[in-house]
C-alpha cells in the first residue's frame, strides 16, 4: 500500500505507528477521538489530514468502509474554527448521493464539531424542508445535503453559497451512477473559486475525471484499498442452487451468528425476502427507496442496535449505510454490475475487519455471475449445491450445516415454529373476540328487553327473538367458514400440484447459456434462447402438424390429423367432414387448412337480398369465395 503525493511515493507500512495529535488537529478533536476509542488513524486518514490542513485540494480514492469520513471531516472542522456563519449562508457544504450517507456524514462528524462551537445541518429529501430552512436562517456552519434537495431550498432562496470555502463531493461515482452529476456541477459552479476541493470516490472513471479537471486546482492524490476489491480479510463465494433451495439456503445463512445484509434487486423482492425470513424465525426488516424516511431510520437503527439481525436491503437504499460489525453479506438477486457488486461488498470487512459475500446463483445465472466477479477483479470460490448430499467444509460454515438436507430441515421447522406461534396468537384474539362477543350479546338483549318495555312488548319474546336471528346468523357463517375452508384446500392441493410440477420440471432440465430451456430429460438450452419440448406429442410433416396417436384417429400424409369412427372418413382437402347424424351426402362442413377458412353447408336456409345464404349446394362445389362483402358485412348469395 502506498500513498501517492507530488512529491514522493512513500511505503505507509514502513512509517512509524503515528496518532491523531502528530497530524495537526485541535487538541479538543483530539480529545473527543481518545473519549470515542479512537486513538490510531487508519492510512488513508493519515495521509489526507496533513493536506487537507494546509488548505489543499484533495483527490481521494479508497474503497467503502476505509475511513474516508474523517479523513475530509475532520479537516474541515479544523479549517472552520473560530469564524462567524451569517444566516442562510453556509462556510462548508458535503455533498452525498444518498440520504442515509448523509445521515451518517453528519452523525459521525458532529460530535467534533460540537467540541469547537460548530453547526452541522442535514438538507436531504424526504423530510421536513421546513425545519431545514429554519436552521439555514438561523445559520449553519457546515451542510451535509444531497443535490437534490439543496437545489430545491436554493431555489427557495433559502441558502446561499457564496460563502462556503469549503466543498467537499463524497462517494462521486455513487452519484454518477445514480444520475446526480448534472446537479452536483450547477451545485458547484454557484461556489465562488479559490476556495478548497475534495473529491472522494472508489474509482475514477471518465466522468469523475471531468469533475476533478474542472473544479480541483492541482490535487494532491491519495490511493488507498483500491476499488478491486482485493480486501485480505474478504472472502468470496458463489453457490450454485436450484430455485426451490433458494430460500431455505437464504434463511440458513441469515440465521447465522453475527449481522447480515441480504441483497435484492427490487423493493417488492425486499418485501418478500424479509417476511420468508421472519416465516423462518429471523429477525429480519426490510429497507428500501419505497419506505418513508421516517421508518427508514427506524429500520436501519433497529439493524444498529441489535433489533434486527438481518437487513433485507435495496441497491439504492443500501448506499453508503455503515454499520459496524457486519459478518455476512448476501446477495439473494445478482448486482446490476461490477461496482454494485463491490459497493455491496463493502459493507462487511470493514475497517480491518473480517468479513464473508456470499452470492446465489441459479444455473441459469452462472455466466453472469463468473463474469460479473471477473470484472470486479475478484477471486471467488464456487460450490454447487445439490449434487452431493454433503457441504464443502468452507460452505459448511456459512451455512451452518452438514448437508442440503438439515438446511431444508431447519427452514422447515423455522416455518413451523412460526405457525404455532401464529396460531398462538390467533388463540388468543380469538379468545378476546368470544369474550367481547359474549358482552355485546349481554348487551344487546338488555337493551333489546329495554325497548320492548317502552313499547310496551314482552321482553322475553323480544329477546327470543333476537336469539333466534342471531342463531341464523350464526349458522350461515359457519356455512360460509366451511365453504371457504373447501376453497381454501382445494386452492392448497393446486398450489401442491403446481410445486410438485414445478420440482420436477427443475429436476428434469436446466436453462441454457442464452437463457431458454430444453424439457428432453435433464439438460437444455438452445443458442436461440428459445425452448423444446421433447417430450411432448410426436409431430410430422412440413405442415408442422402433430399426430394424435388415439385408436380412432389416423394420421394423414400432409402433417394434419383425420378424425374417424362416428364422424366419418377422411377427405381429399385435409380436414374432415361430420356425417352420420345430419343427414344428406353433402352436409358437413369442410375445413381448408390452405386458406384457414370454412364452409358449413348444414346451415339452416336463408333468404332475402339482404345477406341471405344457401343451404344446400349442387354437386359439392367447393367456390373460393362464398360470400359478398358490402358495407363491411357478409353478404350470402342465394341461389335457388
Amino acid at each position: 500500500m502506498t500513498l501517492t503525493t507530488p512529491e514522493a511515493v512513500l511505503p505507509l507500512d514502513d512509517e512509524p505507528t503515528m496518532t491523531f495529535a502528530d497530524l495537526g488537529l485541535p487538541q479538543e478533536i483530539v480529545r473527543k477521538l481518545a473519549e470515542n476509542g479512537v486513538t490510531t488513524p487508519f492510512p488513508i486518514q493519515a495521509a489526507t489530514i496533513p493536506d487537507a490542513l494546509a488548505g489543499h485540494d484533495i483527490l481521494g480514492r479508497g474503497r467503502t468502509g476505509s475511513g474516508k469520513t474523517l479523513s475530509f471531516g475532520l479537516p474541515l472542522l479544523a479549517r472552520l474554527a473560530g469564524g462567524r456563519t451569517q444566516p442562510k449562508r453556509p462556510r462548508a457544504v458535503i455533498l452525498t448521493p444518498t440520504r442515509e450517507l448523509a445521515m451518517q456524514v453528519a452523525d459521525a462528524l458532529e460530535p467534533y464539531g460540537n467540541v469547537l462551537g460548530l453547526r452541522l445541518k442535514v438538507v436531504c429529501g424526504g423530510t421536513s424542508m421546513g425545519n431545514q430552512i429554519y436552521a439555514l436562517e438561523r445559520g449553519v456552519d457546515v451542510l451535509v445535503a444531497t443535490p437534490g434537495r439543496l437545489r430545491d431550498v436554493i431555489g427557495r432562496r433559502a441558502c446561499s453559497l457564496d460563502d462556503v470555502s469549503v466543498a467537499v463531493l463524497d462517494e462521486a461515482d455513487q452519484m454518477a451512477d445514480l444520475g446526480f452529476l448534472p446537479e452536483v456541477t450547477e451545485l458547484l459552479d454557484l461556489v465562488p473559486p479559490g476556495g478548497q476541493r475534495m473529491l472522494f470516490s472508489a474509482t475514477l472513471e471518465n466522468e469523475i475525471d471531468t469533475l476533478v479537471k474542472r473544479y480541483l486546482v492541482d490535487p494532491v492524490s491519495h490511493e488507498v484499498d483500491a476499488a478491486q476489491g482485493a480486501v485480505t480479510t474478504m472472502s468470496h463465494h458463489v453457490l450454485i442452487v436450484k430455485p426451490r433451495d433458494k430460500a431455505p439456503l437464504t434463511a440458513a445463512i441469515a440465521s447465522g451468528e453475527g449481522r447480515t445484509i441480504v441483497f435484492v434487486r427490487t423493493q417488492l423482492g425486499a418485501d418478500r425476502v424479509a417476511g420468508q425470513l421472519r416465516e423462518a424465525g429471523v429477525r429480519a426488516d426490510a429497507l428500501h427507496g419505497g419506505m418513508t424516511q421516517g421508518a427508514r431510520t427506524r429500520t436501519l437503527a433497529d439493524f444498529k442496535d441489535g433489533r434486527a439481525k438481518v437487513l433485507v436491503a435495496t441497491d439504492v437504499a443500501a448506499r453508503g449505510i455503515h454499520v459496524d460489525g457486519i459478518d455476512v453479506v448476501l446477495n439473494v438477486d445478482p448486482a446490476g454490475d461490477h461496482k454494485d457488486y463491490l459497493h455491496r461488498s463493502g459493507r462487511t470487512a470493514r475497517a480491518g475487519r473480517s468479513g464473508t459475500v456470499v452470492s446465489l446463483a441459479l444455473p441459469h445465472q452462472r455466466r453472469t455471475i463468473f463474469r460479473l466477479m471477473e470484472d470486479a477483479g475478484v477471486e471467488a470460490a464456487r460450490h454447487t449445491i445439490g449434487r452431493g448430499d454433503l457441504f464443502a467444509p468452507d460452505v459448511a460454515d456459512i451455512v451452518g450445516a452438514r448437508s442440503l438436507t438439515e438446511v431444508q430441515a431447519e427452514a422447515a421447522m423455522g416455518a413451523a415454529q412460526h405457525a404455532e406461534r401464529e396460531v398462538a396468537r390467533l388463540a388468543r384474539e380469538l379468545e378476546k373476540a368470544k369474550t367481547r362477543a359474549a358482552e355485546l350479546v349481554d348487551e344487546a338483549e338488555r337493551l333489546t328487553a329495554r325497548a320492548a318495555r317502552e313499547r310496551g312488548d314482552d321482553p322475553a319474546e323480544a329477546i327470543a327473538k333476537v336469539a333466534e336471528a342471531r342463531a341464523e346468523s350464526l349458522a350461515e357463517a359457519e356455512r360460509e367458514a366451511e365453504r371457504e375452508a373447501l376453497r381454501e384446500a382445494r386452492r392448497a392441493e393446486k398450489a401442491a400440484r403446481a410445486d410438485a410440477a414445478r420440482n420436477e420440471r427443475g429436476d428434469r432440465g436446466e436453462r441454457g447459456d442464452r437463457g431458454g430451456f430444453r424439457r428432453d430429460g435433464h439438460r437444455g438450452g438452445g443458442d436461440r434462447g428459445g425452448f423444446r419440448r421433447d417430450d411432448r406429442p410426436r409431430g410430422g410433416g412440413d405442415r408442422g402438424g402433430f399426430r394424435d396417436d388415439r385408436r380412432s384417429h389416423g394420421r394423414r400424409e400432409d402433417g394434419g390429423f383425420r378424425r374417424e369412427g362416428f364422424r366419418g372418413g377422411e377427405r381429399e382437402g385435409g380436414g374432415f367432414r361430420r356425417e352420420g347424424f345430419r343427414g344428406g351426402e353433402r352436409e358437413g362442413f369442410r375445413r381448408d387448412d390452405h386458406r384457414g377458412g370454412f364452409r358449413r353447408d348444414d346451415r339452416p336456409r336463408g333468404g332475402g337480398d339482404r345477406g341471405g345464404y344457401r343451404g344446400e349446394r349442387p354437386g359439392g362445389s367447393s367456390s373460393s369465395s362464398s360470400f359478398d362483402r358490402r358495407a363491411d358485412k357478409p353478404r350470402w348469395k342465394r341461389e335457388d
